[in-house]
């Protein structure tokens, strides 16, 4: 994998054959034969973000629940063309797959353990080898705790590398309160509603300012809406302590590495994606 061919030459390659050549062959490499015979423009965006996100990304993403990692998420995948990659999906698929760490954790869970740390780290292990992790990926839901972090320092380290961005989406509690205590679904559709930000037009609030719960209906269907048991003020309590107790040491582990780069996530959704796309070039460069 050579680097891309520096933006200062494609601007030669009208006048220059052997420029244009290795332009060519830059593009070709970069993005595949259909990248080059798209034009230029697209060969001029594949040169870009390797230029800018070179060498392998080896990302994670932490928020509290409704930080706006969820949101934020999707659109990191497609800025930087690598899978974020879930350690529930990846255990399944290892499980269909009948690899042989995967026939390990398939006997695990016919038990009715728990899958140990050391079979997720080397189902990991088989994961990043795919084609699609070859210029890096995105770890959803691991490590959670201090213990799986260093478990998977020494799987990269052993192959010459490591973690190079932590994301941490910071929101006051209060407005994470808010955010999740005002979200109500249809349960056949999974459409989604908010009390401040979507709600459903049938809403009527009570003295208490509250919405009454018979009034939350689907707007198509006319269907009353639930609230998830965790889209609690209680159920969110117990989920932030264990976010603090479980996650923070994990950031304070890789903070004096410098590579915990923090998201203000209260902003509006436009701003916190505006500090992400700032923070992804810096800290990946």
């Amino acid at each position: 994998w050579g680097v891309a061919p520096k933006r200062e030459h494609t601007a030669r390659c009208d006048t220059d054959p052997l420029v244009l050549s290795a332009a060519a062959l830059g593009a070709l490499v970069a993005g595949g034969a259909g990248g080059y015979f798209l034009g230029k423009s697209k060969a001029d965006i594949i040169e870009e973000r390797y230029e800018t996100y070179w060498p392998r990304k080896i990302m994670m993403v932490f928020g509290a629940p409704g930080a706006g990692k969820g949101t934020q998420g999707p659109k990191i995948v497609d800025k930087l063309d690598i899978p974020q990659l879930s350690t529930g999906d990846m255990l399944r698929d290892a499980v269909a797959k009948g690899t042989e760490i995967g026939k390990k954790a398939k006997e695990v869970m016919a038990s009715g353990a728990l899958v140990s740390d050391d079979i997720v780290i080397g189902i990991i292990a088989d994961r990043i080898k795919e084609e699609d992790c070859k210029t890096g990926f995105i770890l959803d839901g691991f490590p959670r705790n201090l213990a799986q972090a260093q478990a998977l320092d020494a799987m990269l380290a052993a192959n010459g590398e490591a973690v190079s961005l932590v994301m941490a989406f910071d929101v006051n509690p209060a407005v994470l309160e808010e955010r999740v205590c005002g979200r109500w679904i249809d349960k056949a559709s999974g459409r989604a509603y908010h009390v401040k930000y979507a709600p459903p037009k049938s809403m009527k609030l009570g003295p208490d300012g509250k919405p009454l719960p018979d009034s939350m209906k689907d707007d198509l269907t006319g269907d009353k809406l639930m609230q998830r048991p965790d889209d609690t003020a209680e159920a969110l309590k117990k989920r932030l302590d264990g976010y603090k107790n479980q996650t923070v040491p994990i950031l304070d582990h890789y903070g004096p590495k410098g590579i915990v780069k923090r998201i203000d996530g209260g902003a509006p959704i436009t701003q916190v994606w505006d500090e992400v796309q700032g923070k992804l070039g810096k800290a990946l460069r």
